[in-house]
């Protein structure tokens, strides 16, 4: 399929973060997943299947160079504790120490619609993810460009990022999400090409005693809509985690249970081009007329990736391909689910209208028997 967005080259990309944020990221990440494991497999019983396959695709993946397209895992979301780029939450308030570990720890912030008013499906984290997923080229002066009308270039004034010293010189090596904060712009690096991103496409911890998933947010199907070329997508079910962190549990609830059954299962890679080929192709199309339309009246047709006009955001044919994209992105994660012994569910679980009557998530039992977390 051919690329329908323009890539503006920069002057002198860099190659790879500085060596010192090099390090300190892979003490964090290695520490935080030694932790784990010693956690999951010393004191739970722990049940990982489909893992070789998956470390096989981890390991065709291991050199930048050889790799052609991006990652994307997607799983449902059942506990607070879980670790490659992750979209997680800004809208929390973490203290700076908090929140450079995160960042460090290759976690994309992202803000939730019903918490801050820069969340939503069109914020900045999406096109940087996007980009992670694609490759560069991409215009240097972008990436220090926020999506909002409400964000300005003040944005540079705060320091908040670990890597950079100089916000004024090294602009195109930040983003802001808020225009107050500034974050590394992973995507700037030509060795983060073609990326491994996780997402929760849940966007929230959801425990059903049924093990059932709660609708899936659009987000994802940015990321299988607008990548280049199409990403190789694996699916993941999580069952157990629920019981270390349940969100009804008391006294002291930030210290995790043990002693119980935990199963991770890695789904086979997606044929994306036969489950969403078709999907992208009216994409394409969409961009495509969008270009042309905006040609004829004699404005700029650049669309650089992970930007889009505002047609290509709220057109019902485009809002209907998010749906339609995020509606069999869910299928596949349930096909892992079904795997593990449990039941088809209720259609009506994938449906939003279906949650609304749930009210506003506050940590409480519904109605239905399930868990919502905030987080």
């Amino acid at each position: 399929m051919s690329n329908p967005y323009t890539k503006l080259p920069t002057t002198e990309p860099l190659l790879k973060p500085s060596l010192p944020w090099r390090c300190t990221s892979a003490v964090i990440m290695g520490v935080t997943g030694a932790i784990s494991r010693c956690f999951y497999y010393g004191f739970n019983n722990m049940e990982v299947i489909g893992l070789e396959k998956f470390k096989e695709t981890l390991d065709r993946r291991k050199d930048p160079e050889s790799r052609e397209r991006g990652l994307i895992t997607v799983s449902n979301h059942v506990s607070v504790q879980f670790t490659n780029h992750k979209i997680a939450y800004a809208d929390t308030q973490f203290s700076r120490i908090l929140s450079s570990f995160f960042t460090f720890g290759q976690v994309l912030p992202t803000h939730r619609h019903a918490y801050s008013e820069y969340g939503g499906l069109f914020q900045p984290t999406f096109t940087q993810a996007i980009r992670l997923l694609s490759s560069q080229p991409f215009s240097a002066d972008h990436l220090d460009a926020p999506l909002s009308g409400k964000l300005s270039r003040k944005a540079s004034m705060k320091l908040r990022s670990p890597d950079i010293k100089d916000p004024f010189s090294s602009g195109e090596l930040t983003y802001s999400t808020t225009g107050s904060d500034v974050f590394p712009a992973p995507a700037a690096y030509i060795n983060r090409k073609h990326s491994w991103v996780h997402i929760f496409p849940e966007g929230r911890v959801h425990q059903h005693p049924n093990k059932s998933l709660r609708y899936f947010k659009w987000g994802v199907s940015r990321l299988i809509l607008e990548s280049e070329p199409m990403p190789e997508i694996v699916p993941i079910f999580i069952d157990g985690n629920q019981d270390i962190m349940h969100e009804s549990r008391t006294f002291p609830r930030f210290i995790p249970r043990v002693g119980k059954n935990v199963r991770i299962a890695f789904g086979e890679s997606i044929d994306g081009e036969k489950i969403f080929g078709d999907l992208r192709l009216q994409w394409q199309r969409l961009v495509r007329l969008q270009k042309e339309a905006l040609i004829k009246k004699g404005l700029d047709a650049h669309m650089e990736m992970g930007e889009l006009t505002e047609g290509l955001k709220e057109a019902p044919e485009a809002v209907a391909l998010r749906k339609e994209v995020t509606r069999r992105v869910r299928m596949e994660v349930l096909k892992v689910r079904k795997s593990l012994g449990y039941p088809d569910e209720d259609p009506k679980q994938g449906l939003v209208e279906t949650w609304i009557e749930e009210g506003r998530s506050d940590g409480k039992k519904k109605k239905d028997g399930s868990w919502v977390g905030e987080t």
